[in-house]
């Protein structure tokens, strides 16, 4: 993924939290041991496939604005790489951060180009229609 002006992770460090990582027994939620406040990672040389291969769709979209910034909105946007969902991943412990209006709004106009959006919190997920409609997945 080339660099974006303005799209580096900086402070942002939200993937090491709100994502598991199955190398390091971490569960989604918890802020990974290897994660350094000031943002980064303290075994960044050595960290396992799952960290490398992780590519934050923010820092890749141009059209991803400064304000949809993962730590800001408290939702990673996500491809998922085994289906057609597009995913809004949300910090367990503010499961619906998918309702904030900025992202939302997003979530709707994917919806609407077609793709099939899910917001997930932990083992909770909503689907999001194009009609702007919201419901728990069974």
């Amino acid at each position: 993924m080339g660099s974006i002006p303005g799209k580096a992770c900086g402070e942002c460090s939200f993937c090491c939290k709100v994502l598991e990582i199955v190398e390091f027994d971490k569960p989604a939620g918890v802020w990974c041991e290897h994660c350094q406040k000031s943002g980064g990672c303290a075994v960044y040389a050595t960290r396992p496939s799952v960290c490398r291969d992780y590519e934050c769709l923010w820092k890749g979209d141009r059209a991803l604005g400064a304000q949809l910034r993962p730590d800001r909105v408290g939702v990673i946007l996500m491809e998922d790489p085994d289906s057609d969902e597009y995913r809004a991943v949300c910090d367990p412990a503010k499961p619906l951060a998918w309702r904030n209006p900025l992202v939302f709004r997003h979530l709707v106009a994917m919806a609407k180009a077609g793709r099939t959006v899910v917001a997930k919190a932990g083992l909770k997920s909503w689907r999001i229609w194009a009609s702007g409609e919201s419901g728990p997945c069974i």
